[in-house]
């Protein structure tokens, strides 16, 4: 019960490393478009691609960590 309950815990810390990695994917695009604004529509492109496969993954960490705490 307590181990399906720290698995719960892990499973949530996707979303951290989502919103880390997004911040940070952002930041650089912001970047690439500073320096080369005839490139930005396929930095952005590229970012809302990365940003939602970013998510998805989240996304699937908190299903898991909801299914494991409804296992309880």
């Amino acid at each position: 019960m307590i181990m399906t309950a720290l698995a719960a815990g892990i499973a949530v810390l996707a979303g951290l490393g989502a919103g880390v990695g997004i911040g940070i994917a952002t930041g650089k695009a912001v970047e690439g478009i500073s320096r080369q604004p005839e490139a930005s529509g396929k930095i952005t492109t590229a970012l809302l691609i990365g940003g939602g496969l970013a998510e998805g993954t989240a996304i699937y960490g908190l299903i898991i960590a909801i299914l494991l705490v409804l296992k309880l």
